[in-house]
């Protein structure tokens, strides 16, 4: 190995287990690779999010966590923070503000541990970041300002999420929705949310977005899983059954 890989700052980051929120953190590794063009960044979060986070070309290894969502799980989580200290990481970034998100790097041994307080971290956090609300009200902004020197401004724009596309798979992905290849423009939705409606966007929101890129010559194709198929169809029925509907199919 060279010198110059010797001396590359590594940074494990750990990540969110949202879809929505994982993308929102290649914001982060963009600007940790402007700020450090030789960091080495790897992310660790859930094993289905690994998937997602191949698609980010910044990072060089997607790490699953063995703990399922919620579970605190103490003497597991200690365990596998030892099992990466050999990794030689020189900075973790924690985006997530519960207390068991920093308890792996802490016993990773990695000497810079960023991230906001969040649930009383004292220790386990040394590299300590003030949440402002009302100066970071956006979820991206917190994530990027973690990437930042502290008190550093935010940049006035914020690389936007760009995940790589693989034409094969897509050709696949196409044969197997039973769909040709697109001579337009593609709007892809995704409406479906967590924790159901409190947490998501009206469905006549997405209509009005949909109906807008349709008046322009665009397709739209909505995504989704079986549980979303009752927004996705309302969406569709609200654009006169104009969008591919793909509710339970993706």
């Amino acid at each position: 190995m060279a010198a110059s890989e010797l001396a590359s700052p590594k940074i494990l980051v750990l990540g969110p287990a949202w879809v929505g929120d994982m993308v929102l953190a290649q914001s982060l590794f963009k600007i940790l690779k402007s700020e450090q063009p030789n960091c080495i960044i790897d992310v660790a979060a859930p094993a289905w999010t690994l998937p997602l986070i191949a698609r980010m070309p910044e990072v060089n290894t997607g790490i699953a966590l063995p703990f399922k969502h919620g579970q605190f799980a103490l003497f597991e989580r200690i365990k596998f923070g030892r099992s990466l200290r050999h990794q030689g990481y020189t900075q973790a970034i924690i985006l997530t503000n519960s207390f068991k998100s920093a308890i792996l790097p802490f016993a990773a041994k990695i000497p810079q541990r960023t991230s906001f307080l969040g649930e009383m971290r004292y220790g386990l956090i040394n590299d300590t970041r003030t949440l402002n609300k009302e100066k970071l009200p956006r979820t991206i902004d917190r994530f990027v300002t973690l990437g930042l020197k502290p008190n550093e401004a935010l940049p006035i724009n914020i690389p936007k999420p760009a995940l790589s596309a693989d034409a094969k798979n897509a050709f696949t992905a196409l044969q197997k929705l039973g769909s040709s290849i697109p001579s337009s423009k593609i709007l892809g939705l995704c409406p479906g949310a967590e924790y159901g409606e409190a947490k998501r966007w009206p469905a006549k929101y997405y209509a009005e977005v949909a109906n807008e890129a349709l008046n322009k010559g665009w397709q739209v194709w909505l995504f989704g899983s079986d549980k979303d198929m009752p927004v996705t169809t309302t969406i569709n029925q609200l654009t006169q059954n104009q969008c591919l509907d793909l509710g339970g199919k993706t």
